[in-house]
């Protein structure tokens, strides 16, 4: 049994007790018991990861005494919308939700993404513990308080920051998920190590047999090897005023990729195919060197990631949808480009603007 805690530091005020390992519910539970006996607990998880996850942490925390409700919304990224977030935010009230309520969020990217909202609006902010059930949201999503729903025309247009006082990981949780969803997670994955770490890239590259076969030990070791990086760069800039914006390698071409498809492509080949997209761009535009793109490439080609634009989708539209991004400045793209594997531009303005052909010629020629 493995366990690794980590005290992450958002901001001089905010500090977020992460745990990492394997059997990580019974140290949930022993520690909401510590910290929020006597308050109303509301579990908010999706369809499918209810009856696996949500609703085994619901009955082990009515054992121990504390008032526990659990709110299910259809899984899907096509229900991280308001109208969820609304019909929600009813039930929190016939439930008399009051200041004093804590919510527990259990699931992939888009539940994370929903309670933490509710979290940050019921009430003007109450607390929200994540606890990530998929890779994708265990490496990026859970952690660093950016909490959104989507728009028909956009992802994530609306939403607030609203740090988690906790993050708890299980490892173990990952052998239920589907193949497709944990390779999805892997695009994440790569993307830490490609921003900023070249040593956990080169690991991958090393062990894609045992990272494809969820090796618990391997699995631990990359969660917080990721969880650490990202700890590091939004502590450095909590509300991308600046360096968090490296988070965003890959997504600008992935959030228009995404809409354009109308949210049916999984995020995390929307991200695979951005950082294709966008390492093609980093060549000319910031010396990103040919060797390392063709690195990244067969990577996330080796651990099954598609880094082709889907056929039913055409160049033009996605690069018009690259300008409703929430990144644009004055009409300006901003991309978020690597120099080289695990090295961003340094200081705090990490972004460049690149024109529309340019983006053109990439998109043509990635494929």
């Amino acid at each position: 049994m493995y366990r690794q805690d980590i005290a992450f530091r958002a901001s001089a005020r905010h500090i977020c007790k992460v745990c990492v390992g394997r059997g990580v519910p019974g140290d949930l539970v022993g520690w909401i018991v510590d910290e929020f006996s006597g308050r109303l607990i509301v579990v908010i998880s999706d369809s499918t990861v209810a009856p696996l996850h949500a609703e085994p942490l619901a009955r082990s925390l009515r054992a121990k005494k504390l008032r526990v409700e659990l709110l299910c919304f259809p899984e899907g990224e096509a229900n991280k919308v308001r109208a969820t977030k609304s019909r929600l935010e009813d039930q929190l009230f016939d439930l008399g939700a009051a200041r004093d309520t804590v919510i527990v969020a259990v699931g992939g990217g888009v539940t994370g993404d929903l309670a933490g909202f509710i979290a940050a609006t019921w009430h003007r902010g109450v607390p929200v513990i994540q606890v990530p059930t998929s890779l994708l949201a265990m490496v990026d999503a859970a952690l660093g308080g950016k909490t959104a729903v989507d728009l028909p025309g956009g992802k994530n247009l609306v939403g607030a920051f609203h740090q988690p006082v906790g993050l708890y990981a299980d490892v173990d949780s990952l052998a239920t998920l589907p193949s497709e969803r944990f390779i999805e997670g892997l695009a994440e994955v790569v993307k830490s190590a490609a921003i900023a770490d070249v040593r956990l890239f080169r690991t991958l590259e090393g062990h894609v047999d045992r990272l494809l076969a969820r090796d618990p030990e391997l699995l631990e070791e990359v969660v917080v090897a990721c969880l650490r990086i990202k700890g590091r760069v939004v502590r450095r800039d909590e509300r991308e005023r600046g360096r968090r914006a490296i988070l965003n390698f890959g997504h600008t071409v992935a959030h228009a990729l995404e809409a354009v498809s109308g949210f049916d492509l999984p995020h995390g080949h929307a991200v695979a195919y951005g950082m294709c997209v966008e390492g093609r761009l980093a060549i000319d535009a910031v010396g990103f060197p040919p060797r390392h793109f063709d690195r990244l490439r067969q990577l996330l080609q080796e651990v099954g990631l598609p880094t082709k634009l889907p056929r039913e989708l055409s160049v033009q539209p996605l690069v018009e949808a690259t300008h409703r991004d929430k990144k644009v400045r004055g009409g300006q793209v901003h991309y978020a480009l690597p120099r080289r594997l695990g090295r961003m531009l340094t200081g705090d303005d990490v972004t460049v603007t690149l024109d529309d052909d340019t983006l053109r010629t990439a998109i043509e020629e990635i494929g």
